[in-house]
């Protein structure tokens, strides 16, 4: 089948056994590829019944049909397995340059059992793999192992790897993709650090063909004249995600203080696009095949915090580690980043907890000797550096904040759960619900937890992209909530289509659904068009729920944090709160959820997910 190599490596780690699978291709134009076809294995395997770190947990990296074609975008892979920060699914989806080279190296994904007795990496070149020796990799940082691979195996050869945070199981320990990509969300890099798997290393001379090649390169030309034209991606040319910094100044969008503040004027001044590209930036760079190259490469060439010129922070870290803590020193903000690339932590959720680590402080919930004598003062940037670096080693108070917010609010208690800024253990990224009401409903609702990714609502909701799929003649005002669910479930099972395929969000705001269709038509030679695939997107969003619900989840867990629901005084979304008990409701009967966010059993024998009936309803 074109798009796909056929072949999925399994590899015991405790074994050191490797085989390959091979996926039919029922499954395959059902559930398309990446974090869909990852769903399917990981129910197919049981996998929501094991401990997130121990040896029956399996981490399933997965590229979609679309991985390492020409089509723009498409440069992308996703890994998931169960949460050792939630609990429940975990799921990341990457740039860079890993998920194509793993295709040319002769598989579509890989998936790891077991647990390694002495640190190892997996190196794979063209079809062969070999478990490799990596104690001479355990304890360096992500950038070092990177280098010393790439030196040992070829510039070519794509590297992902873990770093200190991972080796210690650090809840929200992230992958690494060659140093500046990153799969950030629910602590997948503390699965591999649980394994003893160092690195994995993809070199390869294969490539990906297409089924319908005349009509691919039509579609090809046609959607690079788009992208080309689109403001959005011209925004992101110039500015990167942190254009996203100004834009949320004006619409109530960024998080600050907490979840406290809806506005603040340090905040233009310092930590935005223009004052990034202006001081520090060195050039753009892009994902494999990707026209708009979002991404910073940033210096600080003198100082206390000069760094040499590599990744900068996007969008959700100049929030998480700059409007959350109120750090306004973009050279130190710039040197966060760093440390959370090299440690291997995932930025959102480091700078979150940390925040809420403030809050407490600030309330008096926690106390100078609880936090090993350091004063956890608002603003204090070198006190954020201090506790990335106590986080990633699990040293004194930095134990207790590499578990989380959620449990550390747990083991903290004094009500320091009202500070913590979760849905479903993971926290919330960093677009506010009170701005955007049905970026409220897709937090709640979202498979992974609190998160943007999983569906377009920030996209509609702040008129970057319109939809005809979604928005029709429809006005979607951010600060309202009636009629966001129906919005919702449909961008929900477009991010589906979209997180499988696997293709860039931002590439998705540039083109349309029959695009996307004709991205996978031509490809593959399924017959897909635009309802077949949004078909697809909501079969996948229900088999993912139903995993859930055989984890534990129900309608108690779509919810929103006290912090959000709590109307703030000032910015654009000043008094606004969603109202998500509406929303909610709507949800439910439009997606097929009953009062206890089950999938109904006719919805799922609809879209003929029959094995998730038997292990739900039997």
């Amino acid at each position: 089948m074109a798009g796909y190599i056929g072949k999925i490596l399994e590899i015991d780690l405790t074994t050191k056994k490797s085989n390959t699978i091979t996926i039919s291709d029922k499954d395959k134009e059902r559930f398309i590829g990446g974090s869909g076809l990852s769903a399917h294995l990981f129910l197919e395997r049981e996998l929501h019944k094991v401990d997130p770190l121990s040896e029956k947990n399996e981490l399933i990296i997965m590229t979609g049909p679309l991985t390492g074609t020409t089509l723009p975008g498409t440069g992308r892979f996703t890994v998931c397995a169960k949460s050792p920060l939630t609990n429940i699914w975990g799921e990341g989806n990457c740039g860079g340059n890993f998920g194509p080279e793993l295709k040319f190296a002769g598989y579509d994904g890989i998936i790891v059992k077991g647990v390694s007795e002495k640190p190892v990496y997996l190196y794979i070149e063209d079809g062969k793999a070999e478990i490799r020796n990596a104690d001479d990799l355990w304890g360096n940082d992500t950038y070092d192992v990177t280098d010393i691979l790439k030196d040992r195996h070829s510039k070519k050869a794509k590297v992902l790897a873990i770093g200190q945070a991972g080796e210690n199981l650090v809840k929200y320990a992230c992958i690494v993709n060659d140093k500046g990509d990153v799969i950030g969300r629910c602590g997948l890099g503390a699965v591999m650090g649980h394994k003893r798997l160092k690195a994995i290393v993809a070199k390869g001379t294969g490539k990906v063909s297409p089924a319908l090649s005349d009509e691919y390169n039509t579609l090809r030309k046609k959607l690079l004249e788009k992208i080309k034209d689109n403001v959005v991606a011209k925004s992101f040319r110039e500015m990167g995600t942190a254009v996203g910094m100004d834009l949320g100044l004006l619409s109530g969008d960024i998080p600050i203080k907490n979840w406290r503040l809806g506005d603040h004027p340090e905040i233009s001044k310092t930590i935005t696009g223009p004052i990034m590209r202006e001081k520090y930036l060195k050039r753009a760079g892009a994902c494999f095949g990707c026209p708009i190259a979002c991404k910073r490469v940033v210096e600080v060439a003198d100082g206390p915090y000069k760094i040499e010129e590599g990744p900068g922070p996007e969008y959700e870290t100049l929030c998480a580690l700059g409007a959350m803590p109120l750090n306004f020193n973009l050279p130190l903000l710039i040197k966060a980043n760093e440390l959370c690339n090299r440690y291997g932590i995932d930025t959102v959720s480091c700078g979150a907890t940390i925040a809420f680590a403030m809050d407490c402080y600030e309330n008096g919930i926690i106390k100078k000797a609880d936090a090993d004598g350091i004063e956890l003062i608002w603003g204090d940037g070198d006190v954020i550096l201090t506790l990335i670096k106590k986080i990633a080693l699990r040293e004194g108070f930095g134990k207790i904040l590499a578990e989380g917010s959620r449990k550390a609010a747990e083991e903290i208690g004094k009500g320091a759960e009202d500070y913590a800024v979760t849905v479903k253990g993971l926290e919330a990224e960093m677009h506010d619900p009170r701005g955007w009401h049905g970026m409220g409903l897709a937090y709640a609702t979202s498979n992974r937890g609190a998160t943007h990714s999983q569906s377009m609502n920030v996209h509609i909701e702040q008129g970057v992209t319109i939809y005809p799929e979604i928005c029709l003649d429809k006005d979607f005002k951010g600060q309202v909530s009636e009629g966001k669910a129906e919005m919702t479930v449909k961008s929900q099972n477009m991010a589906m289509v979209v997180n499988s395929a696997v293709i860039c969000l931002f590439i998705t705001s540039c083109i349309s659904m029959d695009d996307v269709a004709d991205m996978l038509r031509t490809t593959t030679s399924f017959d897909y068009d635009k309802n077949k695939v949004m078909e697809a997107g909501e079969r996948i969003w229900l088999l993912k729920r139903g995993i859930n619900n055989l984890m534990g989840v129900t309608s108690a867990d779509d919810a929103l944090p006290k912090a959000i629901m709590t109307p703030i005084k000032d910015g654009a979304s000043a008094g606004s709160v969603p109202d998500i008990e509406l929303m909610k409701k709507e949800f439910y009967q439009l997606i097929g959820l009953d009062e206890k966010g089950w999938p109904l059993k006719e919805r799922l024998e609809r879209y003929g997910l029959e094995e998730l009936i038997i292990k739900l309803y039997s």
